[in-house]
């Protein structure tokens, strides 16, 4: 098996395509060999080298793809959503203890400014006229002379690859080391799951700081030498026009993209049949039964269904290609890891019997990063406690029956409640906040605020949501914010998130 990216990156031939994306010519995998050579030498000669954290501040597209491959091959990539404000950038930037950070050329993204005043050195991404799909240079902003990186080449297994923070019920984020072994050997699971070969083409639409999006949609593929059609991100007025461009086997999507591509396939069954997938995959978050059948008639192919998390390098369970049964409304048959159910006594518990799922094998992070209370918290008797609940039938397939956690899934996006109400308390109207989840017909699970406002204060939803949205990405911000003269608690006076929004009767 693969371990090092070096090695995952070999398969491909020279003259096969790797990647390519609308309008421009593909990149193959003997240049992006080279691509990945030349960057690493590159930041080695800026003095950054093998376990260096690199942020990577780009847009969605063939860039942000071959950048992200380069950097995790010889130094610790630590890709940052792009759409982050000033005040999130400087807590991910400082808490990285990035050594640089690389942006486009000509960007103005907030993040700049943050890594000047941290001392973070800032580097473009240069990207030639004409170029094929993904190439670029880098180009420091300060040509400063440092020394070249004594830990310079190519990382090992045991390195750290890359680091992606994960919301914690805490309002501090946590960070996930994941290896160069970790990469390696979910990207082997996924394409073992999904039976990758040279001849499939994959239309990427998935955000490229997530981590469905890089396992899944980048490195699995690259693994097996298959081919990677990058988009600038989805949208589905351009989703079928890509694939007349694309020629793809399969894509993959969370399932509020799915259900926008549903809405307009009835208008587009001549790219379809021009087209053919052998399969569609959905993670991040549950798929209506429904639209699976439908997408499945529509597509006249399989839809896929899997279970991921960060800290397990993305796949832990997929529903099986077919001639195997996929059981619509479980995710599947453990995909890699060993996944297990386990009673609150830490026992190992049977089938059809419910309890936290946990996992392990060699896609799994060792452990949170300066983190002993969450690694205590999250890992027992050699065990990852994933923190949902859930139950395996007697063949084996997973059910996720609730959430053990407080962390609200919106749409594969993850927010931490007590974020937003660190957030909110700083606004001079509030006196207290809970912030929670609460069911959304899409996205599944949407933000939500009780506020109890000061005495003789006043303020209004739009107020408060405006205040956040300066401090917070927008899928942060509250859809829906209730006034009340008390937050409401449990029967022994806790405050108590889960349950909430049916507790307040909204939603299902």
């Amino acid at each position: 098996m693969q371990t090092t990216l070096k090695s995952l990156l070999s398969g491909g031939s020279d003259t096969a395509l790797a990647i390519s994306a609308p309008g421009c010519g593909p990149l193959n995998y003997g240049a992006l060999r080279a691509l990945v050579a030349s960057t690493l030498a590159s930041l080695n000669a800026m003095g950054v080298g093998r376990n260096d954290r690199v942020a990577i501040v780009l847009t969605n597209g063939p860039e942000m793809a071959t950048c992200y491959m380069a950097c995790s091959s010889g130094t610790t990539s630590a890709p940052l959503n792009p759409a982050y404000r000033a005040d999130e950038f400087e807590f991910y930037l400082s808490d990285l203890n990035a050594k640089v950070l690389i942006v486009e050329q000509g960007s103005t993204s907030p993040a700049i400014a943050v890594a000047q005043k941290l001392g973070v050195r800032v580097v473009d991404l240069v990207v030639a006229e004409n170029s094929a799909a993904g190439s670029f240079s880098l180009r420091a902003r300060d040509p400063a002379a440092v020394a070249a990186a004594s830990n310079g080449g190519y990382s090992e297994a045991s390195d750290i690859g890359m680091v992606l923070h994960t919301s914690g019920t805490t309002s501090r984020p946590k960070i996930v080391p994941l290896s160069v072994g970790n990469l390696c050997a979910s990207a082997a699971h996924i394409r073992q799951t999904l039976q990758f070969t040279p001849a499939d083409i994959g239309l990427n639409i998935m955000p490229l700081f997530h981590i469905h999006g890089l396992i899944a949609g980048v490195l699995a593929p690259l693994s097996a030498g298959s081919q990677v059609f990058c988009t600038p991100g989805f949208n589905a007025l351009k989703f079928f026009g890509w694939m007349d461009e694309a020629h793809p086997t399969w894509y993959a999507a969370v399932p509020t993209m799915h259900q926008a591509i549903v809405t307009r396939a009835k208008g587009n069954v001549d790219v379809i049949a021009r087209n053919p997938l052998r399969f569609l995959r959905s993670s991040s978050s549950s798929m209506p039964p429904q639209v699976i059948a439908e997408l499945e008639i529509i597509f006249k192919a399989p839809l896929i269904e899997s279970y991921g998390m960060t800290e397990a390098t993305h796949q832990m369970a997929s529903n099986p290609l077919p001639p195997q049964v996929r059981k619509p409304g479980t995710v599947g048959v453990a995909a890699g890891p060993e996944v297990a159910i386990m009673g609150l006594d830490g026992e190992l518990l049977g089938a059809d019997m419910v309890g936290e799922i946990v996992i392990r094998g060699p896609n799994v992070t060792a452990g949170y990063e300066n983190n002993p209370k969450a690694n205590e918290e999250g890992f027992l008797n050699g065990w990852f406690r994933t923190g949902d609940q859930g139950v395996r039938d007697a063949d084996g397939y997973l059910s996720i029956t609730g959430r053990l956690k407080e962390i609200i899934n919106r749409g594969g996006e993850k927010v931490s409640p007590r974020e937003v109400d660190e957030i909110i308390m700083d606004h001079p109207a509030v006196a207290q906040v809970v912030c929670f989840g609460m069911p959304h017909p899409k996205l599944g699970e949407e933000v939500a605020a009780v506020v109890v406002l000061k005495e003789g204060a006043q303020a209004t939803d739009r107020e408060i949501q405006d205040f956040v949205s300066k401090r917070a990405a927008d899928y942060k911000v509250p859809k829906k914010i209730l006034f009340m003269d008390e937050i409401p608690k449990g029967a022994t006076g806790k405050l108590q998130r889960i349950g909430l929004a049916q507790k307040l009767g909204l939603g299902g």
